[in-house]
């Protein structure tokens, strides 16, 4: 171990030389007359402000889905005797879906039959007593009382006789209705019944969605809303990406989804052909037609104190001054500005908050090291 006096005497020559050499610096600079003075404007970085139509295309996911899908369902209550399609069964209008079992309802349909012909007995033997009444009264060999008490059977047993009438349609109707049809040329999407399953009335079976029309439905965030009923937009399909779609916004959600924040929106596929299938996926490209001229700036260069935001804007005569703008959007890196600031104004762009009004400066368009 060195003993510190030891260290002390080597330390001094060195330490000698560097006064040595710093004197001799000053001797020199004081002779050469070469002092550096601090510079008394600060310099700061530029850019000049440029305004351009706002082309804000914006690209989204998107999913084919049908305009029209509904959930088909017996108009009747019993028992599933047959399921008859698949998930993804293409079906015509009319073709059979399901089937109940028939038995009760045939009985049922026998038991209107058979109330029909006893109501249609009885109705042929009123109204033939009715007649008979009728003729005895208009030879006064019967009573008025006895004539009104068989036309109001006669009547009675029409009556009885139209419901009997009707009681056979419904029966009929019932017995149809235990054979689920498609109404419409569509795809079978799901299915919610099988064999021996007991369902009631209205009880959903087969989810089938329509054919005739198609649409795509993507997700917005809330700061496009505004942009999405102007703008003009094209799907393209991720399997078939050579070709894109015309798309025209057909609904827009009025809410925001509570787990997402997005706004669900719906865009009609005039043009689409069979190589757009039920479950695609693409991707939806918005173009904004608003056309208003905006300026995009760096973030870094946006200065707000709570009065709003504003920029540092340099003078003719290298001079700073703090203007008010109207921010459109805030991006990632920099913001859309569309009042405030003139074309070709040159703007601070770094230490905005470090800067003073009508302060003079040295702008420049590179950073200096």
């Amino acid at each position: 171990m060195v003993a510190p006096h030891s260290l002390r005497f080597r330390m001094a020559p060195s330490l000698g030389a560097a006064v040595l050499l710093a004197v001799g610096l000053s001797g020199c600079d004081q002779a050469t007359g070469s002092h550096s003075k601090p510079e008394s404007e600060p310099r700061v970085l530029v850019e000049k402000v440029h305004f351009a139509p706002e082309n804000d295309i914006r690209s989204f996911v998107a999913a084919i889905r049908p305009r029209i899908e509904t959930d088909q369902a017996f108009r009747v209550g019993g028992k599933v005797a047959r399921r008859l399609v698949e998930t993804g069964q293409r079906v015509k209008a009319g073709d059979a879906l399901g089937q109940l079992d028939e038995l009760d309802l045939r009985l049922q349909k026998q038991q209107a039959d058979a109330e029909l012909a006893a109501s249609q007995t009885a109705l042929e033997q009123s109204i033939a007593d009715e007649r008979r009444g009728a003729d005895l009264l208009r030879k006064g060999w019967t009573a008025q009382a006895a004539y009104d008490r068989q036309r109001a059977a006669a009547d009675e047993a029409r009556g009885r006789n139209l419901r009997a009438r009707h009681a056979v349609e419904l029966a009929a109707n019932a017995l149809g209705y235990a054979t689920l049809l498609a109404d419409a040329d569509g795809v079978v999407t799901a299915t919610f019944i099988e064999p021996g399953q007991v369902v009631t009335v209205g009880q959903q079976a087969i989810r089938l969605a329509r054919l005739a029309e198609k649409e795509a439905v993507v997700a917005l965030p809330e700061t496009f809303v505004n942009g999405v009923k102007s703008g003009e937009a094209r799907l393209t399909l991720w399997s078939a990406p050579e070709k894109p779609y015309r798309a025209a916004l057909r609904e827009l959600a009025p809410s925001a989804d509570p787990a997402t924040r997005t706004f669900n929106a719906r865009f009609s596929l005039p043009d689409a052909d069979d190589k757009v299938e039920l479950g695609m996926s693409g991707t939806l490209t918005i173009t904004p037609n608003t056309g208003q001229p905006v300026a995009r700036v760096p973030l870094s260069a946006v200065f707000d104190q709570g009065k709003g935001s504003a920029l540092w804007t340099v003078g003719s005569d290298s001079r700073l001054s703090l203007k008010p703008i109207v921010v459109r959007r805030y991006g990632e890196r920099d913001a859309e500005v569309s009042q405030g600031v003139d074309e070709g104004d040159e703007i601070v762009v770094l230490g905005a908050q470090k800067l003073v009004a009508g302060e003079k400066v040295r702008p420049t368009a590179q950073l200096a090291f």
